[in-house]
């Protein structure tokens, strides 16, 4: 009976040394990282509340300014699009629309919309809006308006 009980104790040393033998172990191991930053380019637009004169005319006046902000490496683009194709007009009898000139960061265009591309990431950018506006003697007496719409896309 000893012998049986020397065997079972044996047996189980043998079985709690095969449980608890650790594992083997890799002597290095990694652990892998990573990140995005999502495109981001927003525009903040400031008007300046400039009166234009349309009968003596008026020349590069300053009408609002822009600061651009965009993280695209490859750059991006800034559109500016009038509302009336490039024109003031007047809700006034027989009042005739009045085309001008607009010029974005030392870019001019007019109609209805022109665009100015960057090669790269901006960011607090801040460029400058201007309007001229040809003398019109013959204007019509009334209020003359437009909107310009100021957007950026990353490419």
């Amino acid at each position: 009976m000893i012998r049986r009980i020397a065997a079972a104790v044996a047996a189980s040393a043998l079985a709690a040394t095969l449980v608890s033998a650790p594992a083997l172990a890799d002597t290095s191991g990694s652990i892998k990282l990573s990140g995005t930053v999502i495109q981001s380019c927003t525009v903040a637009v400031t008007d300046a509340g400039a009166t234009l004169n349309i009968l003596s005319g008026s020349s590069n006046v300053a009408v609002g300014s822009v600061v651009e902000n965009c993280n695209d490496g490859a750059g991006y683009t800034i559109t500016v699009a009038s509302a009336n194709n490039g024109t003031l007009k007047s809700s006034a009898t027989g009042a005739q629309a009045v085309s001008y000139t607009t010029t974005y960061d030392g870019t001019n265009g007019s109609g209805s919309s022109f665009a100015v591309t960057r090669s790269g990431a901006q960011f607090n950018k801040t460029s400058n809006v201007s309007v001229t506006v040809p003398a019109n003697a013959q204007a019509i007496a009334g209020s003359y308006a437009d909107t310009l719409t100021i957007t950026i896309a990353g490419k």
